[in-house]
């Protein structure tokens, strides 16, 4: 495998890339960026970036330039940004309207900040409103005003809602950015790999060599066990790497460590399964590079390796759990998203390990007859 050095790219590299891409597009895994820029310097645009600053739920930071801010939020590097313009703090004395500059990425999360960063402008707003009133009622200045309002705001009850969850729990609620496609990609690419493997097992069989190995005094069991350890070998390196790398490129958490390596083995049976038939039913490479893939690649849409088993509708999930990476994405959800533990994903483990069976049964049947035919 080693010598092709494409392998190093599609079997390691690939994968990871996916991976990161996956995290990009799914979002910023944890609290949302918004940035702020304060072009006024009076005491009443501090105020309102304060107020900004103090939003729970959002990751604050304090930009320089509002032509850069605009560019960070294009770019992803923040989800929104609150440009205070110069003239702010005037027009808020004098009585006029303030006008805050709100700027975000499309989507749901920049809308969410919208409405928090609204909230805030909102309850600034109430504070302006009270303190003039007062100003103008019992004399004083608006700074003296917005003073007592803040006291008085500090010692007024505030108010308590109470959330109640109803339904199923938010999956992806506590999880990162990258532990969504990580499960996913880690899935399709050992399949997609094993199956590549299997073009190892026909060309053996055009070249000879495994006539030439049946000329010697070794039995064809061992013959058949030698390569489907090496398919399953395979397998299990590429999956422990993709494993090991995206935990420490990316902070995955697979779960549970005995949940998580023995869904991985027993996957890889599976794809190892999987190669051994299509080693012994294929005749030439290039139907593994077109069927072989194909059924790769469909597998893998069916089975949630491309969008999570959670999106699909009824029928469609349905449909998914009779393919074996179905199993498995369901499996490693369990583990990574639902803080799941061995006992949780007995079902899966025993259905992987009945397909793998199947596989292996027949595959070692086909490759027999196949070794036998050319003996």
């Amino acid at each position: 495998m080693f010598r092709d050095r494409s392998n190093v790219f599609f079997v390691f590299l690939m994968p990871l890339m996916l991976i990161l891409i996956v995290g990009a597009a799914f979002g910023s895994g944890g609290e949302a960026r918004l940035g702020v820029v304060v072009q006024d310097g009076g005491p009443l645009a501090a105020r309102m970036a304060a107020e900004l600053h103090e939003l729970p739920g959002l990751e604050v930071s304090t930009e320089d330039d509002a032509g850069q801010l605009v560019a960070d939020v294009e770019r992803g590097r923040l989800e929104a940004g609150v440009v205070i313009p110069e003239g702010y703090g005037e027009a808020v004395r004098t009585g006029s309207a303030g006008t805050l500059r709100f700027v975000s990425r499309p989507g749901l999360t920049g809308t969410l900040v919208g409405f928090n960063v609204r909230a805030a402008a909102g309850r600034e707003a109430e504070r302006l409103k009270a303190s003039r009133y007062a100003a103008a009622e019992q004399g004083g200045s608006l700074d003296d005003t917005l003073a007592r309002a803040d006291r008085t705001a500090r010692s007024l009850p505030g108010v308590t809602v109470d959330v109640t969850t109803v339904g199923e729990e938010n999956a992806y609620a506590n999880s990162s950015q990258f532990d969504v496609g990580a499960g996913q990609q880690l899935v399709l690419f050992i399949f997609l790999t094993a199956m590549n493997g299997s073009i190892v097992l026909i060309v053996s069989r055009k070249l000879g060599i495994a006539g030439r190995m049946l000329s010697t005094p070794t039995p064809v069991r061992t013959i058949l066990a030698g390569e489907a350890l090496g398919r399953i070998g395979l397998a299990l390196f590429q999956g422990l790497l993709l494993m090991g790398g995206s935990a420490l490129l990316f902070g995955v958490d697979w779960g549970s460590p005995w949940g998580a390596v023995g869904l991985l083995v027993a996957f890889c049976l599976v794809g190892g399964g999987a190669a051994m038939v299509a080693g012994a039913a294929f005749r030439t490479e290039q139907q593994v590079g077109a069927i072989g893939i194909f059924l790769s690649l469909g597998l893998a849409a069916i089975g949630g390796s491309m969008m999570p088993l959670e999106f699909f509708s009824p029928a469609l999930r349905t449909a998914a759990f009779f393919t074996p990476h179905g199993w498995a994405n369901d499996g490693f959800a369990t583990l990574v998203l639902e803080d799941g533990g061995v006992g949780d994903i007995l079902p899966n483990l025993g259905v992987l390990l009945a397909y793998a069976a199947v596989l292996f049964a027949l595959g070692a049947w086909l490759l027999r007859r196949s070794l036998m035919s050319a003996r």
